[in-house]
């Protein structure tokens, strides 16, 4: 026998506040999901619309996701009421999917005083149409590298979500859950909200003071405070490396201590990990951005491209030039 939930008492006698998700082109179902599950549930357990919801995509009839599942939407790119929340569902291949036909129109929105959200990577298509400048953002990690380059003129953040005034920007994933669940709590109470949490067996709300990254004691699966020092110093400084004996001397070690730690733990070099740390923010800017090979070597700390070529050739058995046009290859499939 299923049991119903316990109804929350909420104040509310006005027109349930309206949500138009934008479905792009291969964008991710768990953020989709997670958001609009979220506002569901809260209108079932108020045991009232709170909220409502209309889904657009670029062409009026149907969207597919990352996964190859195909939605049915209710409308193309219709004008919205002012008092609408857009939220853009971004996925794989963003700078694809965020054709000028859709920046044109989140330009006209955005003039018209809507607020809008970018989930997962659409934070790209919102920095892509000029919504972002001088705002704080935060985009999936792996998007990261790439952002910062393209676009100087946001104060991009590694939290899970953002809200910047009618801006607001997630990492992705379940961090749409944890956005939904402080929207609502802002809109009908903190009680509301967490009972929303305990049905979705979700029990470590987030918060915007929140990063997206698990610690790297456990990306790495060591817990070494000097080795996760060390990591840390190497992440935050790709561009210009720092030399292993300085890294050592930081954490107050001798560089052969160092030595021997990462190849107690990593079972690889100092020097090897922040190559392999290197080589993978290169290859993200190489899919991801138009940036010159010459200038994501620069950008990677690498000297010389012939330098870069010969490190890249080894550690991904293909050549950056090669990666870039298989990548393109791929976009015009």
């Amino acid at each position: 026998m299923l049991i119903e939930p316990q109804t929350v008492e909420v104040d509310h006698a006005g027109k349930p506040r309206r949500f138009v998700f934008v479905l792009m082109n291969n964008f991710t179902m768990l953020c989709f999901a997670a958001a609009i599950e979220s506002l569901r549930i809260a209108n079932r357990t108020a045991g009232k619309p709170l909220y409502s919801w209309k889904i657009l995509c670029e062409d009026g009839t149907s969207a597919t996701c990352s996964n190859g599942c195909t939605f049915q939407v209710d409308d193309g790119f219709v004008e919205l009421d002012r008092d609408d929340t857009i939220m853009l569902c971004g996925g794989v291949e963003i700078q694809d999917a965020s054709t000028k036909k859709t920046l044109n129109w989140i330009r006209r929105e955005a003039r018209r005083g809507v607020t809008m959200a970018g989930l997962c990577t659409a934070g790209y298509t919102m920095a892509k149409a000029g919504l972002l400048d001088g705002k704080k953002a935060t985009i999936h990690w792996e998007n990261q590298d790439s952002f910062v380059e393209e676009f100087e003129d946001v104060d991009l953040t590694k939290s899970i979500f953002v809200v910047d005034g009618n801006r607001i920007t997630t990492a992705g994933g379940t961090a749409s859950i944890d956005l939904m669940l402080k929207i609502i709590a802002d809109d009908h109470g903190e009680e509301l909200a967490n009972a929303v949490a305990d049905i979705l067996i979700y029990s470590s709300i987030r918060t915007d003071q929140d990063t997206q990254r698990l610690s790297i004691p456990t990306r790495i699966g060591v817990r070494h405070p000097k080795l996760s020092r060390v990591i840390q110093m190497m992440e935050q400084n790709l561009e210009e490396p720092i030399s292993p004996a300085l890294l050592a001397q930081e954490v107050g070690m001798s560089t052969r201590q160092l030595e021997r730690l990462f190849r107690r733990y990593l079972s690889r070099s100092p020097k090897r990990y922040y190559m392999e740390l290197r080589l993978q923010k290169a290859r993200n800017l190489l899919m991801q951005t138009d940036m010159t090979v010459i200038n994501v070597a620069l950008a990677c700390g690498f000297a010389s491209p012939s330098h870069f070529s010969k490190c890249y050739r080894s550690h991904y058995k293909t050549t950056p030039y090669r990666e870039r046009g298989s990548q393109a290859s791929r976009l015009s499939i």
